[in-house]
């Protein structure tokens, strides 16, 4: 006795693919590119450390750069560093160092709709 062969079967063709879901690729595409590009824009300078300070009286913080385009970071006041500030005042709502008198070195800056000064007092290095 001998086994039957398989039945046939012929190939079923691939089916096509969906527009809908072709449409729906590109708009997620472009929609992820677009919420990257804002990120890099608004995001970019906070990841990197690039972004102003707002110090409240009292910290320290370090000013190194250009005076056109100073780097400000906080530290630790104890820490002994060069270029090393604390905070006397902060004054809201303005770019006018003059503000802060004679005695004190001024640093306007501005955090995304916030401008401030920062009034400094140096804090000599040990």
């Amino acid at each position: 006795m001998t086994t039957p062969s398989a039945p046939f079967t012929p190939e079923q063709p691939a089916a096509p693919a969906k527009k809908g879901s072709a449409l729906l690729k590109k708009v997620g595409g472009v929609v992820l590119a677009i919420i990257v590009a804002v990120g890099v824009k608004l995001g970019l300078p906070y990841l990197t450390g690039d972004a102003p300070v707002h110090a409240e009286a009292g910290e320290c913080v370090t000013v190194t750069g250009p005076d056109n385009d100073p780097k400000v970071d906080t530290t630790d006041c104890s820490s002994g560093k060069a270029d090393l500030f604390k905070v006397v005042k902060v004054i809201d709502d303005t770019f006018d160092v003059n503000q802060c008198g004679d005695q004190l070195s001024a640093l306007a800056q501005q955090l995304k709709s916030d401008k401030f000064v920062l009034c400094l007092e140096e804090v000599p290095a040990k």
